[in-house]
């Protein structure tokens, strides 16, 4: 992401804002350059990676974010997940926590589509003293915590109104003090109908209409289980993040926000009940406070000390080159995702709110050379135009290209509009080369309009949780445009994860949704609401398609590119394999050299 989510893609994005909003953003799961893999895999050693950023919340419940899901890889579980598969197959869920995946045939699902009844493992356990089994209780009050009041997750569209009672359960709790005392007094004593426990492993799920991307969906990190001991804490604190019990390979042993965090094994982890995770190496330690371009320079000429990325990928600079020189270390992994695009403020008082007018947000989006972005941003092999909102492997993408690049139709709208002169505020992610250059180029081409850009530079660590996640920001004119990025939150079936959080109104502002710019039109509203109730695939493509068009038309955003995805691994890493999910290497199943055990 997106979170998603998943959401999360690159170009890349992983070079222009590190890594994206969203986790899920892969359509095939292949990639274009393989993993290095020498001999039979090798257990033990430390596997260092390095960050100029940090997670956005160390909250399994709460994370919506790539680098978020890349660290909850390590320790948190979910009922169902992407596999590490070299084959290919990473954007096929598999069981994870769960006994297996739900069908019509073996109980599963109902007849009517409606109920989803899963089991889980015995043997999944928390690292508590003493170690104890993973619950269908546990499953329930994870889900529950989304709705939290002090950080609900950034994904709730996705599916509010398909779980039974979430709606007046989210209602509820919007209503409940932010203390750890009432929340957990919230969640203890209010029943969520739609997320049952029926017995200690058996979790059941009722819905308000059937949804067969359902199982897609509980991947989503925010559908993991959340012991009693969460409670004690505010979700997504500090004091959480340090303290929160695994049910992973791995456990969480010091995390110190926007520096470094160390994972150890966790000795209460039963390799048999987990067939994702292999769990090689003994240790990980994350250094976040690395540039990107020392990180790049690291991993190449063999530091000891540097392994995998974390959260940013290679400058864009520098990708021509390793791709002509076909780096091995080096992986261009499929995107679902529009990564990076500009989003609109539309709520913002500037220029006397020139971008509630519809004629001057058409008029940026037409005085935008999006050729000019792409070729910034690594040039258009790894960064494929993306002219509107569905990418090409999502249902319901339909290939419309409503703004080409036109400096004098730009022009002839502000006019229009009454705005022939506008200052706005471009709120970017300075750390990161793609960021910066894209900003410039966007700056340049807009000036051409008439349009004089300024800078509103942002630490990584900042750029979400204190700026685009944050209403009254947009609402007080802290920014105007930023670029920001979006991945499928699953595959396939997806668009409701792109219209969700980004276009359905109210219910996707931000903390709960996505949309960051405050985009509201009731007819797109409803186009979505009709399209993730149609009954058959058919049915909803067409009118994705429509709220595709519609949101185009009214211009909240400006697509750039629907990119490949790059990563890079020094060479003593072996068995490097892209998961989507996490717009990177899976930290959990590579190995080290025998020599270069960090």
């Amino acid at each position: 992401m997106a979170s998603t989510a998943r959401r999360l893609a690159a170009a890349t994005i992983v070079a222009v804002t590190t890594l994206s909003l969203a986790a899920c953003n892969n359509s095939s799961g292949t990639s274009d350059t393989g993993s290095s893999t020498a001999g039979a895999a090798v257990t033990g050693g430390t596997l260092n990676m390095l960050g100029a950023g940090d997670v956005d919340y160390m909250d399994p419940n709460i994370s919506y974010y790539s680098v978020g899901y890349l660290n909850l890889r390590m320790w948190s579980r979910q009922l169902f997940t992407y596999p590490a598969d070299p084959g290919g197959k990473n954007t096929t869920p598999v069981a994870d926590l769960a006994t297996e995946l739900p069908t019509t045939a073996n109980g599963g699902i109902s007849a009517d589509g409606k109920t989803y009844t899963i089991k889980i493992k015995s043997g999944a356990q928390w690292n508590t003293s003493p170690a104890r089994q993973v619950t269908a209780a546990d499953l329930v009050r994870g889900l529950k915590r989304t709705a939290n009041p002090v950080q609900p997750f950034g994904g709730i569209p996705d599916f509010a109104n398909l779980i039974v009672g979430f709606p007046a359960f989210q209602a509820g709790f919007a209503k409940v003090a932010s203390t750890p005392a009432a929340i957990a007094s919230y969640i203890n004593n209010t029943p969520l109908p739609g997320v049952v426990a029926k017995d200690d492993t058996t979790v059941v799920f009722t819905l308000t209409q059937p949804a067969t991307y359902f199982p897609d969906m509980l991947t989503l990190p925010a559908f993991s289980p959340a012991p009693v001991e969460a409670l004690k804490y505010l979700p997504a604190s500090t004091e959480l993040g340090n303290n929160f019990p695994s049910d992973g390979p791995y456990q969480v042993d010091s995390w110190v926000p926007t520096k470094s965090i160390t994972y150890t094994r966790n000795p209460a982890w039963n390799a048999s009940t987990d067939t994702v995770r292999k769990a090689y190496v003994d240790k990980i330690n994350v250094n976040e406070t690395v540039s990107q371009d020392s990180i790049q320079q690291q991993l190449q000429t063999g530091t000891p000390s540097a392994d995998l990325e974390f959260d940013v990928g290679p400058p864009p600079s520098q990708l021509p080159a390793l791709i002509a020189k076909k780096d091995p270390n080096l992986n261009l992994g499929e995107t679902a995702s529009t990564n990076p695009y500009v989003v609109y403020n539309t709520a913002s008082p500037n220029n006397n709110k020139a971008l509630a007018n519809l004629k001057v947000r058409q008029a940026i989006s037409y005085a935008i050379n999006r050729d000019n972005v792409l070729q910034v941003l690594g040039g258009p092999t790894i960064n494929p135009p993306l002219t509107h909102v569905l990418p090409a492997s999502i249902v319901g993408s339909k290939q419309i290209d409503p703004y080409p690049f036109n400096v004098d139709k730009a022009k002839q709208l502000l006019a229009e509009a009454g705005y022939p002169k506008l200052t706005l505020k471009f709120l970017y992610r300075n750390a990161s080369e793609g960021g910066s250059k894209a900003f410039q180029t966007i700056q340049q081409d807009l000036s051409k309009a008439g349009i004089t850009v300024v800078g509103v530079p942002s630490p990584n660590a900042d750029f979400y949780v204190k700026y685009l996640q944050v209403p009254t920001a947009a609402r007080s004119g802290v920014w105007d445009l930023s670029l920001a990025s979006w991945g499928a939150d699953w595959y396939g079936n997806a668009a409701l994860s792109f219209f969700n959080p980004l276009f359905s109104g109210t219910p996707s502002f931000p903390p709960i949704g996505s949309n960051f710019g405050l985009y509201n039109d009731p007819s797109t509203n409803t186009l979505i609401q009709q399209a993730a109730a149609a009954p058959t695939e058919d049915q909803a493509a067409a009118l994705w398609a429509q709220a595709d068009a519609k949101v185009m038309a009214d211009a909240p955003f400006y697509p750039l590119t629907n990119p490949k995805w790059p990563n890079y691994h020094a060479s003593q890493v072996n068995n490097a394999v892209f998961v989507p999910a996490m717009q990177m290497f899976d930290p959990t199943n590579v190995w080290l050299a025998k020599d270069k055990q960090g």
